[in-house]
């Protein structure tokens, strides 16, 4: 399937499987299985790859220009299910989750059906994205309310 790329979605149109994965593995577990038994979506799959646990090593650089140093390792559940249609979805979740995993991966593999990807673009995914978006800006809000602006005042007796 030929999905839009990061550049072509600038515009505002359906998001890419990136954006879609994205936001599933930052939606809260409780939101996924919140919209798993309250939306009409089939729900049978057979399991690829178990939900299961492991490390990934974090990298990072200095100042965001230096060398690369390895910064520490975080716990990913990662997931793989195939629908009953043969769209196969996959997920990495930070975190030990392994219910999340399993349902980002299903929402993913949802997404890749044509027949259920406008149902999950519009009741799942945009309401994720609405209420992540909501949780950026509240963050930016308070970060604003404690904002100090300081400036130099040029004395005359230079």
């Amino acid at each position: 399937m030929n999905h839009p790329s990061p550049a072509e979605n600038a515009g505002g149109s359906a998001p890419n499987r990136q954006q879609v994965m994205a936001i599933l593995a930052a939606a809260s577990p409780e939101d996924l299985s919140k919209f798993k038994t309250a939306l009409s979506f089939p729900t049978d799959f057979d399991i690829i790859r178990q939900p299961e646990t492991g490390l990934v090593m974090i990298r990072g650089r200095a100042g965001g220009t230096g060398a690369e140093f390895n910064l520490g390792e975080v716990t990913v559940t990662r997931c793989v299910v195939r629908i009953s249609s043969g769209e196969t979805g996959s997920s990495y979740c930070l975190g030990r989750h392994k219910q999340k995993a399993l349902d980002a991966a299903l929402f993913d593999a949802l997404w890749q059906n044509p027949t259920h990807r406008s149902a999950v673009e519009e009741k799942v995914i945009a309401a994720l994205k609405h209420k992540q978006d909501q949780a950026k800006a509240d963050v930016a809000a308070e970060t604003e309310a404690t904002k100090v602006d300081f400036f130099t005042m040029v004395r005359g007796d230079n």
